[in-house]
């Protein structure tokens, strides 16, 4: 059996958390929250002008240390929010840290709508990975907590992400 390890990064609302938790309810696996060295602080609307800052510029930020090694898994689930049209600025950090040669890296996305070319962008972000299963799931689009994705849709995606192991 594969061992899987499900790496999310999730700032305001926790909706890309909770994805990572639902994934992990069914198909098992070790959870792994990546967060920035220097957390983000400010209002809400000043962390999203600073995160369009970020993206616009390419940004990678500095990581707090991981907690586990991802070369000790065969696939790797991705979360990310939406910033901007494309991964949150730390996931890109995530990627661009590791060697997914040989692995089955599965990316998940949660937006508020407007999902852009974030899968696309992940996709591009681990070669040598064999990539499966890719899940977007959309929240309402005012920023809240409220699931547009009907829950089934996320059980029978998660069930195809276990079916891999």
């Amino acid at each position: 059996m594969k061992k899987l390890l499900i790496v999310y990064y999730s700032w305001s609302n926790g909706n890309t958390e909770r994805i990572a938790k639902e994934l992990q309810s069914v198909a098992g696996g070790d959870l792994l929250k990546i967060d920035t060295a220097v957390p983000y602080s400010g209002s809400y609307d000043e962390v999203v002008d600073q995160g369009q800052r970020e993206v616009n510029r390419g940004y990678e930020p500095a990581l707090k240390p991981l907690t586990v090694n991802p070369t000790d898994y065969d696939v790797i689930a991705v979360g990310t929010p939406t910033w901007w049209y494309t991964m949150a600025p730390a996931v890109k950090t995530f990627f661009h840290g590791q060697d997914f040669t040989g692995k089955t890296v599965i990316p998940f996305m949660t937006n508020g709508g407007w999902p852009g070319h974030v899968i696309k962008d992940m996709k591009k972000a681990c070669p040598g990975a064999k990539t499966a299963c890719e899940m977007q799931v959309q929240f309402d689009s005012n920023g809240g907590d409220h699931l547009e994705t009907p829950e089934s849709e996320i059980k029978a995606w998660a069930q195809s992400v276990k079916a891999l192991l």
